[in-house]
């Protein structure tokens, strides 16, 4: 009995209301016409208008997952899985000096449910060929070799760096960056702060041939590499071959004073690759100063690349690590 009563009396009033109301007109705004998302095709595919501006984004990443194998793998044990996701949002927009680009990538990694990590890979602006920000190096491009067998780099290879490309095409690139070096390393543990790096490459393709020459300066070790690759295309093969030198170690490259390598990739079919590799490292001991003094490692594999439909692929790769005076 109650509560209907209640129910009645809130019916009353607002019917009461609604009468009361009704004295006034009421004029509905017109609503605003809505802005679908357009197409933008001046910077490839991929990009759209963000609506209401003349910016264009593109949305873009990969999720990777890993079965990891060998001796003490992950602590004592043998075997680990390891999870990647990424994603990196770029926008772009036409100024009166050329394209503006801004590029954000956001990383994920995780390997036991105790052990994961999300951070910026990148966040970086570029335009009239100067790039300045969260970049990678030149030491970690997409010209370098399959990144399984060889071992071409040392430390990060993402800097916070302010690059300058004199010349950009897809036959011939010229540039140079400079790289702020303020995280630890295995040269020198102890490192004052202010640290910079100098990077210097040039790149050239003609025909089947192509390659670059890179060369790097680290001002807290006084120290410096170079590193060069060339590749030649042979049909639906390519070889690749490359050598590395350290007048001593630095933070660009310390895994030894010299080193040579090759891979050899093959394209069985458009799904299907196999790339066998091979480098030697010599010199690949340091002692208290950061000189090499001796020692040397044989790394050999395979790797298998196989596109199982678009946008999903599998990856199986063996290698194989001899280094010097190595425990069996």
């Amino acid at each position: 009995m109650e509560t209907r009563t209640f129910l009645l009396t809130l019916m009353t009033m607002l019917s009461a209301v609604s009468d009361a109301q009704s004295a006034d007109a009421i004029v509905a705004a017109e609503p605003e016409p809505m802005e679908y998302v357009r197409v933008c095709d001046a910077y490839g595919d991929g990009y759209f208008y963000i609506p209401g501006t003349e910016t264009c984004l593109s949305i873009g990443g990969y999720i990777r997952f890993e079965g990891r194998f060998g001796r003490n793998r992950a602590g004592t044990s043998d075997w680990s899985f390891w999870n990647r996701a990424q994603m990196t949002f770029t926008s772009k927009s036409d100024t009166e000096y050329g394209t503006l680009a801004g590029v954000i990538t956001l990383r994920s990694n995780i390997e036991r449910s105790d052990a994961s990590s999300t951070f910026l890979q990148e966040a970086y602006i570029d335009i009239a060929n100067l790039r300045a920000g969260m970049q990678y190096s030149w030491w970690d491009n997409d010209r370098s070799m399959s990144g399984e067998t060889d071992v071409v780099s040392s430390n990060q290879t993402v800097h916070n760096s302010i690059r300058y490309m004199f010349a950009d095409t897809k036959t011939f690139s010229l540039g140079v960056a400079v790289d702020e070096l303020e995280e630890p390393y295995r040269t020198k543990p102890g490192e004052g702060p202010n640290n910079v790096g100098i990077e210097g490459q040039i790149f050239g393709k003609s025909g089947a041939v192509s390659g670059y020459l890179l060369g790097s300066y680290d001002t807290d070790t006084e120290e410096g590499a170079i590193r060069a690759i060339g590749y030649l295309d042979i049909g639906s093969t390519q070889l690749g071959v490359y050598g590395i030198w350290a007048s001593g170690a630095n933070y660009y490259f310390e895994e030894a004073e010299w080193s040579l390598g090759a891979q050899y990739l093959v394209k069985l079919n458009d799904k299907l690759s196999l790339t066998p590799g091979v480098q030697y490292l010599s010199n690949i001991d340091l002692d208290a100063n950061g000189d090499f003094t001796g020692g040397d490692t044989w790394r050999a594999g395979l790797t298998l690349d196989y596109k199982i439909v678009t946008n999903l692929a599998t990856k199986i790769s063996v290698q194989y690590i001899d280094p010097d005076n190595a425990q069996e």
